[in-house]
């Protein structure tokens, strides 16, 4: 394998690299994964979860392109919900909890039963550079191989640095060595780096709580499931999460150890994630409130190890430890480890282009938390993306990119190389500007068929999105065409405290009304009637409902979409000269030089880049 030249080299078996090593092996590219330790491939270095707020929407969207990251997240799954059920569907985001153990081997399984993907366990220290161009990797031992392309995926790995009271060590996740030598020589290359902080929360012994005196937290009555295929099935049982308080008592122990912490005494200086707080951030920040949520959960079906969700936090072991004791439920807690900080490398993500290539070396991509980012979820979609552009590159074929309004991987990574981010960074719904149109339900009829083109969704998949997408659209019509009497509607309306109608009307319009729902006209005889007779399925009723219900709401967010996507093909030259334009601001003119956006309306979205700029720049430009 040495003297092979792979077309892809994968650096990091985390979320991200792992699905980077899947997307390149299943585009046909021969793909080498390295990482330090196989033991750990996709492991959860933080809380047994995936989904969640905004989150839920990219595993969907990771599974719609070919991904593995929504069937490992069903197959390794304790627990599943939708939260955000009592909003609108574009808010509705799946969450499950997640066997820990289970999760990392699945993976693991998959990896290695896909082709074209070769394994190695040692430590990447450096890369192999020729004439501004990326020709492979050299491990610690010395052993140099050589790739087409490469694709980083650190973690928190580069120089990482543990923190728990006043100790510290070098480490990239509990139990594990640091990585060196990437940071620096890429700094002598020319990139910027910075440092971010993130932090995990002690894991107690189940065995050792009383949830008698917490609230239990069950998962849905019928749970659904991340991935589009029919090779996952939903849960039949679940495993309760639980949830508790911190107390006045628990805060007042906490503050005796800020002295030591060092998120306080100034040891930690890099900056962390602003929503997902540690717990003594909280207390200092939210000293108005006497408590605090911890969210008690199991880490698999049958260990006992459980995650303490809220109470992510540096101080000494003595201090968490002694806290904990006074949250009620955890009077006689045993410790598994206590929680820690870390600290760790990462490049600002402005040096990138939307395929996640630098710009300083061809052939070289970043993904990940070296971007700046936070979240399982965020990392694999950007594994993802920089695995497809990656096997692209080395077959010599076109990139592969997503635009705002098509994905939040879209989102995502235009935010992320446009903007660029100071402090971890995660996804939201609100950082989506048509949310409406980038909801989890709808992911594989946006996104399969253009992972079919790539070749990681399979021709099975593709036609079964669109089966759904021509049953829903068929029911739609259905509603459109089909009138109900009076006599068989009202009863229904009253029953609902909605207006009566005196004459014969539309399906469509009696269900557009928002207290009316798919269970209130599957009352009517011929909608039944029409469900039965096409054996429709739960995804192509639930997709016909929010298709009739939120119909005026898409049409124009699409139309909002494409009038700014217009902008999205005004295309800058490669070697636009900005300084000549002197009628824009300074601002603009160093904000556009440095991050040399693609097309106008990437320039659009920099900050710093007034509407008055562009209208200059467009005026340049000859528009």
């Amino acid at each position: 394998m040495f003297n092979e030249v792979y077309d892809v080299i994968v650096v990091g078996a985390g979320h991200a690299g792992s699905e980077a090593a899947a997307a390149a092996a299943n585009m046909g590219s021969k793909t080498l994964l390295v990482t330090m330790n196989l033991q750990n491939i996709a492991q959860m270095s933080c809380n047994p979860a995936m989904g969640g707020i905004a989150k839920g929407q990219i595993v969907r969207e990771i599974d719609a392109l070919g991904g593995y990251s929504g069937i490992v997240s069903d197959t390794s799954a304790i627990q599943f919900k939708m939260l955000n059920k009592s909003k609108g569907p574009a808010m509705w985001s799946p969450r499950v909890q997640s066997d820990r153990m289970r999760f990392a081997e699945d993976w693991r399984l998959l990896l290695e039963g896909t082709p074209n993907l070769d394994f190695y366990q040692e430590m990447v220290s450096g890369l192999l550079i020729e004439k501004d161009k990326v020709v492979g990797v050299k491990t610690s031992l010395g052993i140099e191989i050589k790739a087409k392309s490469v694709v980083l995926t650190n973690g928190t790995f580069l120089n990482g640095l543990i923190h728990i009271g006043d100790k510290n060590f070098g480490g990239g996740r509990a139990g594990e060595r640091a990585a060196t030598g990437i940071t620096e020589q890429l700094v002598n290359l020319g990139f910027d780096s910075g440092r971010m902080k993130t932090g995990t929360p002690p894991r107690v012994d189940g065995r050792s709580l009383d949830y008698s005196k917490m609230v239990e937290q069950p998962g849905d009555v019928n749970p659904e499931k991340f991935s589009y295929l029919d090779i996952t099935k939903p849960l039949k049982e679940q495993r309760s999460c639980h949830m508790t308080y911190t107390s006045l008592e628990v805060h007042d122990l906490l503050r005796e150890g800020f002295d030591r912490s060092p998120m306080f005494n100034g040891r930690i200086k890099s900056l962390g994630p602003r929503y997902c707080p540690s717990i003594e951030d909280k207390i200092n920040r939210f000293a108005d409130k006497d408590r605090h949520q911890l969210f008690i959960e199991p880490e698999g079906w049958n260990t006992c190890e459980v995650y303490v969700n809220g109470f992510s936090t540096s101080l000494p072991e003595d201090v968490q430890f002694k806290a904990l004791r006074s949250v009620v439920g955890f009077e006689s807690v045993k410790f598994f480890r206590p929680g820690y900080a870390i600290e760790y490398d990462y490049f600002p993500p402005t040096q990138l282009k939307h395929t996640l290539e630098t710009k300083l070396i061809s052939g070289l991509y970043f993904a990940g938390q070296i971007n700046g980012t936070t979240g399982y979820e965020e990392a694999a979609s950007q594994g993802l993306m920089a695995g497809i552009n990656a096997s692209l590159k080395a077959q010599e074929k076109d990139a592969f990119t997503l635009k705002r309004d098509e994905a939040y991987i879209g989102v995502l990574i235009d935010d992320l190389i446009t903007k660029g981010t100071e402090e971890p960074y995660r996804m939201f719904t609100s950082r989506a500007e048509y949310r409406t149109l980038l909801r989890q339900d709808n992911a594989d009829l946006r996104l399969t068929p253009k992972g079919f083109e790539l070749g990681l969704a399979s021709e099975k998949r593709l036609k079964r999105m669109e089966q759904k997408h021509n049953d829903a659209e068929k029911f739609v019509q259905f509603f459109s065409d089909t009138s109900v009497k009076p006599e068989e509607i009202n009863p229904i309306l009253e029953v609902n405290n909605s207006a009566l109608v005196n004459q014969s009307g539309k399906l469509f319009k009696i269900f557009s009304r928002p207290n009316i729902s798919m269970d209130d006209v599957r009352k009517v005889e011929s909608v039944e009637q029409y469900i039965q007779d096409n054996y429709l399925d739960n995804e192509v009723i639930e997709q016909a409902e929010i298709q009739v219900k939120y119909s005026g709401y898409i049409a124009k967010e699409k139309n909002n979409a494409d009038k700014l996507t217009r902008l999205e093909y005004v295309k800058i030259p490669q070697d636009f000269d900005y300084s000549q334009i002197k009628s824009m601001s300074f601002e603009a003119r160093e904000k556009l030089k440095k991050i040399q956006p693609t097309t106008v309306s990437q320039a659009s979205r920099i900050s710093g880049v007034s509407p008055n700029d562009i209208s200059v720049l467009l005026v340049y430009m000859g528009r």
